[in-house]
């Protein structure tokens, strides 16, 4: 109980010097959010939204998971999706990996870490679409590199094809969908290629994308 009643401090003096820089915060905050910006990220402790791109609470949606996986039959993650957009009416969705992603690792090597290597098998299934990107690369730290790039690039594909997506550009509202990596090294996010605003735009920007990545040499 030590550790939480550490944390349960460290809330109340956090609060307290948020409230001295500026006394408007909370009651800002507590107003209707109004975000831009939906982040799908991986669950990764060492990911954290908000500050990656300069944003404070309140400017960005986020849902995370292992491995950042967009899949059609994850209530959880659609309904986020359908808040965002339907609700919130955000106007870009961020999917955001990382290198060095566990996820992707345990996938690209068949690590058994337990109920989890059964959603991991979504990112196992791009690494056999991309089979022959994957196994021109000899060099485990680039292959493992290159695998949470073309998860990136697959996930956003699948958001741009979920009802919700196409319903909202079907109707004419503004949304953009992105692809993107972060750097644990250098705390930099690396661009895909891949932005989609359109259901016309997606079979262009995903092969955009795929020529994107390289096939062997570094890009993290």
């Amino acid at each position: 109980m030590k550790d939480i009643h550490k944390l349960l401090q460290n809330n109340r003096e956090w609060a307290d010097r948020i409230e001295k820089e500026d006394p408007e915060f909370f009651h800002q905050l507590a107003k209707q959010q109004h975000p831009e910006y939906l982040w799908i990220g991986c669950s990764d402790s060492r990911v954290p939204a908000n500050q990656i791109i300069g944003m404070a609470p309140g400017e960005v949606f986020v849902h995370r998971n292992v491995a950042n996986v967009v899949v059609h039959t994850d209530l959880n993650c659609l309904s986020v999706i359908q808040y965002a957009v339907d609700q919130l009416k955000v106007k870009h969705i961020l999917i955001v990996g990382h290198y060095g992603c566990g996820g992707v690792h345990a996938s690209l090597n068949n690590t058994r870490v337990g109920l989890a290597d059964n959603w991991l098998r979504h990112v196992g299934d791009v690494a056999q679409k991309h089979a022959a990107i994957m196994d021109a690369i000899e060099e485990p730290e680039l292959k493992h590199a290159r695998l949470c790039e073309l998860n990136v690039i697959e996930q956003v594909v699948n958001a741009c094809r979920s009802t919700i997506v196409q319903d909202a550009w079907a109707r004419g509202q503004k949304l953009m969908v992105h692809g993107w990596v972060y750097s644990l090294k250098d705390g930099r996010v690396r661009e895909m290629g891949i932005d989609v605003g359109a259901p016309e735009e997606l079979q262009a920007a995903y092969e955009k994308a795929l020529s994107y990545v390289p096939r062997h040499g570094r890009r993290d």
